[in-house]
């Protein structure tokens, strides 16, 4: 954030200003671009290394061992989304504000000058955390799984005897052994007597692999159908096509003569997911504690909840495109702000609930891959949004009702390209709910233990 603001507040480091009645403008040099991808490439490695692991940090601070523990981090995701959304709502308002009308490298050093403060106080508190100790690549196990149950692919059941070897400072549950993906079992196979140690361990780890480490990488295998629901849900809240429908509205607000920017209006929807989290966490998921004795919703039901929630936002915003095209006079763009809510909500059940699930449902030496996995998952979705509409401009572009989604939307069907974001979001719900049917939850035969866990800081 230092360089980014370096390079608003240095005059050598960016283009003259350059107004839009100007005819020509100067462009950057390859030293003032070099210092802005510089720059960027800095946030981004950052944002890699904290996005996937402050929330699987936060939960470890808990005590699993407890009620209160557990309760602790439901509770805690709900709330760390809620904090997150709230810096959304801050930097889309008041910091694109100074940015715009002020200054942009006042409105580039507030978010630096707030990195530095969040690092003194992380560092500030290092003492009193539990940090789990690394135990390498969580890669490594898979593959070696993966590569020993292809090398004995062509062994029969019954097995003579499987390795259930347990490593005592592994910081990962022990898990219990189950029927599912059995091909995976073939890799903890032992053929013959030398191919195990005296403590039990492999003797040669790219020959055998323990029940424990089959077990683990089923948890993945598991996983994935689940993770693949949020590249359509990604496409379905993606809010694109609501900025150039709101440009064509009237986006006053009603009684008033102020009329929001376009590209503001999303903040209807961080205010939805914001209000709604305190409302679930406080009010809702205590009720449905005492209803279902002690469970509350569990993290799939949110997950499938979410998916449904998109369905209605998108029938929802179809009505409202198909309103705004039929008015004779510009559309009030409050219109828009019903979808918006819904789009929230959405993302608070649904959000909040994969990441609460690939937490817990992972091994937990993967946890932060966990976090990672979520934000891929949002990544393939924008990129597959991104082809959807290539792929709709090009089948609907000679057709004889018109091609959907052209410059002007009010030439355009952009309520069929709603309707059907709803057809495929229903199709995801529906692949979803075969998917929680049949999953099984991680089994358990012991938790971590708090020996595991180190309590001192290391830089």
């Amino acid at each position: 954030m230092v360089a980014l603001c370096l390079t608003a507040a240095v005059t050598s480091l960016h283009p003259p200003h350059c107004s839009a009645a100007d005819e020509s403008c100067v462009g950057a040099t390859p030293l003032q671009m070099a210092v802005l991808l510089f720059s960027f490439g800095l946030m981004i490695v950052g944002a890699g290394g904290v996005r996937p692991c402050n929330f699987a940090f936060g939960a470890d601070q808990f005590n699993p061992k407890t009620d209160s523990g557990k309760a602790g981090v439901d509770s805690f995701f709900n709330w760390y989304y809620f904090t997150v959304s709230l810096a959304q709502i801050i930097s889309v308002t008041l910091v694109v504000y100074v940015q715009s009308s002020i200054s942009w490298s006042i409105g580039f050093g507030i978010p630096a000058v707030f990195m530095l403060l969040a690092s003194v106080l992380f560092f500030a508190g290092s003492d009193m955390y539990v940090k789990v100790k690394p135990e390498g690549s969580p890669f490594t196990s898979l593959l070696k799984v993966a590569v020993v149950a292809v090398k004995n692919r062509r062994l029969k059941p019954p097995y003579p005897e499987l390795c259930n070897y347990t490593p005592m400072a592994s910081m990962n549950s022990t898990l219990s052994r189950t029927d599912q993906y059995r091909f995976l079992d073939k890799a903890a196979v032992v053929t013959k007597e030398e191919e195990v140690n005296f403590d039990g361990s492999p003797a040669k780890t790219w020959r055998l692999c323990s029940v424990q480490q089959v077990e683990e990488a089923k948890c993945v295998l598991r996983i994935l159908p689940i993770l693949l629901t949020v590249i359509v849900y990604t496409i379905g809240v993606n809010p694109q096509y609501m900025v150039f429908q709101a440009l064509q509205s009237d986006r006053r607000l009603p009684f008033t003569d102020f009329q929001i920017p376009a590209a503001t209006f999303s903040i209807f929807a961080m205010l939805s997911l914001t209000l709604w989290i305190p409302i679930y966490d406080r009010v809702i998921m205590p009720q449905m504690r005492r209803i279902r004795r002690g469970q509350g919703l569990n993290a799939l039901h949110r997950i499938g909840f979410g998916i449904l929630i998109t369905v209605i936002e998108s029938l929802v915003a179809g009505a409202v495109e198909g309103h705004r095209k039929a008015s004779a006079t510009p559309m009030s763009a409050m219109w828009f702000v019903p979808q918006l809510l819904l789009g929230g909500v959405a993302e608070a059940f649904y959000a909040i609930g994969l990441i609460e699930f690939f937490y817990k449902e992972f091994p937990e030496n993967m946890r932060s891959l966990a976090g990672a996995s979520y934000f891929v998952g949002n990544a393939l979705g924008n990129y597959s949004y991104s082809l959807l509409i290539t792929v709709v401009h090009r089948l609907t572009k000679n057709s004889s009702g018109g091609e959907w989604l052209p410059e002007d939307l009010n030439k355009g069907r952009l309520d069929y390209f709603y309707y059907f974001l709803a057809g495929l979001c229903s199709m995801n719900f529906l692949y979803f709910y075969l998917c929680e049917k049949s999953y099984r939850y991680k089994a358990t035969s012991g938790i971590i233990d708090s020996a595991k866990l180190d309590h001192t800081f290391t830089p």
